[in-house]
């Protein structure tokens, strides 16, 4: 996998990658982290992938982490790994 660049935002670290010729887009906090492929036919450049990072984009990456978080205390608390 090759390392294209970093994506700023002020929430998340963004890395963008480029493998198996698709753009690879890693979006972490803490120690959750989300993946996006897009086949490299769909977009005309890394340019392009800047557009993707918009808002609303953003918001659901957010809600999404949110839930990944919800998830994994829902089930340390039920099989009573954490009280």
């Amino acid at each position: 996998m090759r390392y294209v660049k970093d994506i700023p935002h002020n929430q998340f670290k963004i890395g963008l990658y480029h493998w198996n010729n698709k753009y690879i887009i890693k979006i972490e906090t803490g120690s959750f982290e989300q993946t996006y492929k897009i086949d490299e036919y769909e977009v005309s450049g890394v340019e392009e992938i800047d557009k993707v990072i918009d808002e609303n984009f953003m918001q659901a990456v957010s809600l999404q982490f949110h839930q990944m978080h919800q998830s994994l205390q829902a089930t340390l608390l039920r099989n009573e790994i954490i009280f």
